[in-house]
């Protein structure tokens, strides 16, 4: 399954620089505003040590990992929901995308242009999520304004739904984002069927100078305080450090480097994983002599689901899935010995995916 992370933030954050440490892309980047001006799109493959272990023991003719498509959204700025800039185009963008990830500038330089004149990641992050929530409650209007003439037909679905409508507009006007809200399971439809920006999953990326990698500082923790209620990932990590470690072609030197700056792994790793935890994600593989491949599904995902991310026909068809845990299959080292010490399980089609699990499918088209 496609995904889409969209970066944005405010002009001159370290999007651009995030983003071409993300992907092969290279996305212009410069020292002041408005240098992204179309959306760049880019496709990263997804860090899973396990794929590599898997594929160590199997030595496959392939090896696929999953990937995610990340893109670059250009600079907001206030006014954005009503055209400003390029406003309604950069807004449609966000809205194709499952995932924002929200780039807070949480460094001091002098040297590097602030679109607001001084660094303050609480007031940058405002300053985007009032565009975003006008532009989301212009959205719930229009469809407030189709669903109220049922509903004063007297239909009692039209009236549940305009109810529903109400709470999410009151809390639009609040300044908070919908994402915020506490949906009873009927009601997370009708959020979704929505569209609304705000109700996407955000992860802020906080993004700092050389010394704050490890631990942060006083600018992480003013957007930490402020976001505590968001039911959002926060990450930190530095976008010009990461942009010297991409360029780093050799796996020790690389190593050395961040051993320097006491990381253990490029903070764009942890973004991806992070980016998995916030859309509830897993990933499953299959192993075999051509190809050693990792598979993305939902999290809660039917075993039928799984075998149709494959191919649809694999769902139609499907007959049992041979499952072994990720684990039992280092520990014996191969498909064989595992079957040998009765560790491989035949599941039907009630069987829950779970992360890790290695999967052979059996189908009838």
């Amino acid at each position: 399954m496609a995904l889409k992370c969209g970066i944005v933030g405010l002009p001159n954050v370290g999007k651009s620089t995030l983003f071409n440490c993300l992907s092969n892309a290279k996305a212009q980047s410069a020292n002041f505003p408005f240098c992204t001006i179309e959306p760049n799109l880019g496709v990263i493959t997804v860090p899973d040590p396990r794929l590599n272990k898997l594929a160590e023991i199997v030595q496959p003719e392939n090896l696929q990992p999953t990937t995610v498509e990340i893109v670059d959204i250009a600079g907001l700025v206030k006014g954005a929901s009503k055209g400003e800039g390029l406003g309604n185009q950069f807004l449609g963008n966000i809205r194709e995308t499952d995932a924002i990830l929200h780039v807070l500038r949480c460094f001091d330089d002098g040297n590097v242009v602030h679109v607001d004149g001084s660094v303050n990641p609480v007031r940058d992050k405002e300053v985007i999520d009032i565009e975003l929530q006008l532009k989301d409650l212009e959205t719930l209007l229009k469809s407030m304004s189709k669903i109220e003439r049922t509903a004063k037909t007297g239909d009692k679905d039209a009236r549940k739904t305009l109810d529903f409508y109400e709470r999410v507009k009151v809390t639009l006007e609040a300044g908070k984002s919908a994402r915020t809200m506490d949906l009873e399971e009927s009601e997370e439809q009708l959020m979704k069927d929505l569209q609304l920006i705000t109700s996407k999953p955000v992860m802020y990326v906080c993004n700092v100078d050389e010394n704050s990698v490890v631990s942060g500082n006083a600018h992480v923790e003013a957007v930490k305080n402020a976001v505590q209620d968001e039911k959002a990932e926060i990450i930190v990590l530095g976008a010009g450090i990461e942009a010297d470690i991409a360029e780093l072609d050799d796996p020790e030197e690389r190593a050395m480097f961040l051993a320097d700056l006491g990381l253990d792994e490029p903070g764009v790793a942890k973004l991806i994983r992070s980016a998995y935890k916030l859309l509830q994600l897993d990933t499953y593989f299959t192993a075999g002599k051509k190809e050693v491949r990792a598979w993305t599904v939902k999290h809660g995902s039917t075993a039928p689901e799984a075998a149709g991310v494959i191919h649809t026909d694999f769902q139609k068809g499907f007959i049992r899935a041979e499952v072994i845990k990720y684990d039992d299959f280092v520990s014996f080292g191969s498909e064989a010995a595992v079957k040998e010490a009765g560790k491989m399980r035949v599941e039907g089609k009630e069987y829950i995916v779970h992360d890790g699990d290695i999967m052979h499918f059996r189908f009838n088209v």
